[in-house]
């Protein structure tokens, strides 16, 4: 069942820009992939990368990849994954950005809020020759749900899934997010109440009647 998800994804994909590719304008050497290719490319579950991985590269300073944002301006100027790259899907294809893109070495790893865009710029950039490409699982959604904002497992899950919410949590936390139980709370000093003494009943010292004197002149 999954397998023929991803087939029908790929599929639907491929159709819907099959316009578009048609039109991308390329030296006839470098006409890119057969559809067929790039339909089994496309099915592939290798092309993905998830939220943790990501998030696990970019605190290890891993310099292996390249993010690149494919929304518009103004998505990416409200809220961007650290570090990433923006280029807008409409100009993906700009000879500026092909120093980005055509990459030997390094994954490039598109993100829109979910797979539409990625998967797109993906695509385009499939049939221009490009490759260590990949997609970010669930876009900016599966980020927000999986990093910024993991669910506290419940008490019936297995211990996977506690050690998994203690990564995400620690990962939440490296990337601004903060818990109530992490705030530093100033110590109370708790001023000991002094118990004021008894005034001291003061008894005068009673004096000593004087004795008359014996005797006379």
């Amino acid at each position: 069942m999954i397998l023929f998800n991803k087939r029908l994804f790929a599929a639907v994909l491929l159709m819907a820009f099959s316009g578009v590719l048609t039109q991308c304008a390329t030296p006839p050497e470098q006409e890119g992939l057969e559809l067929s290719h790039l339909l089994n490319r496309a099915i592939s579950s290798e092309r993905y990368i998830s939220a943790d991985e990501v998030a696990q590269m970019i605190i290890g300073n891993d310099p292996s990849f390249i993010l690149v944002d494919v929304r518009n301006e103004e998505d990416f100027n409200a809220y961007a994954i650290p570090g990433a790259v923006h280029i807008p899907l409409a100009q993906l294809l700009d000879e500026e950005h092909k120093i980005h893109l055509d990459q030997d070495k390094r994954d490039v790893i598109f993100y829109s809020n979910d797979h539409l865009f990625a998967d797109q710029a993906w695509v385009l950039c499939c049939r221009e020759g490009y490759s260590h490409m990949k997609v970010l699982e669930g876009g900016l959604n599966a980020w927000y749900t999986d990093i910024i904002n993991p669910t506290v497992p419940d008490e019936s899950m297995p211990a996977e899934a506690f050690e998994l919410y203690t990564t995400r949590k620690a990962s939440s936390m490296y990337f601004g997010v903060k818990y109530p139980e992490t705030f530093l709370k100033e110590p109370v000093v708790k001023i000991p109440v002094v118990k004021k003494p008894a005034p001291v009943e003061v008894v005068p010292k009673k004096k000593k009647k004087k004795r008359p004197m014996e005797g006379g002149c």
